[in-house]
Parts: C-alpha cells; sequence; structure tokens
C-alpha cells in the first residue's frame, strides 16, 4: 500500500544493527510488515523513545544460521514453528542508514 504502519516485534541486537524475525507465531503465512519489509526495505524502527532509520535485508547461509540459534537462545519456541510450517521464517537483520 506505500502506508506507514507500526508493528510491535521482538528482536535481538547485533552490534549497532537489530535483528527481526517473520515468524507470525507459526502460522502458515508470514506477517504482514515481513512482507512490506520485502518489498520496501527502508523503514523505522523506535526502541523506546529512540527512533531511527534502518534498511532491512534477509539473512542468508551462515549468518541466518547464526542468528536463528542465537534468537531461539533468547527466546523459544522458533525452532518449533519452524517445524510446523512449509514456509522459510524470514530472518531480517536492520541495518542503520
Amino acid at each position: 500500500s506505500g502506508q506507514s504502519r507500526t508493528a510491535p516485534v521482538i528482536y535481538i541486537r547485533d552490534a549497532e544493527r537489530l535483528v527481526v524475525i517473520g515468524s507470525n507465531a507459526g502460522n502458515l503465512r508470514a506477517p504482514a510488515w515481513a512482507l512490506n519489509l520485502e518489498c520496501n526495505p527502508d523503514a523505522e524502527v523506535e526502541i523506546g523513545r529512540d527512533r531511527r532509520r534502518v534498511r532491512a535485508r534477509i539473512a542468508d547461509g551462515d549468518e541466518r544460521a547464526d542468528l536463528w540459534r542465537r534468537f531461539n537462545e533468547h527466546y523459544s519456541g522458533f525452532d518449533d514453528y519452524a517445524s510446523n510450517v512449509t514456509r522459510d521464517i524470514r530472518l531480517f537483520v536492520l541495518e542503520p542508514l
């Protein structure tokens, strides 16, 4: 739609980058915000009172494996979600602009 949306998501920090996961609690469909980031990777995040512009990219390969492991260390359940869906659950790396 091109319209701004607000979606609360969990994240982990990776140095100055943030990482978010498009699990949608293991639903068959990806969350709308993840689909929007795929179409338009420029976004704004807000943590507390800090707002910043970021550009998203999808993690893959060894980076994805490492970030997936770290997400599961912080928040349990993502391995279970992945085993219940046929889609690839995307991990987005949000890099500051």
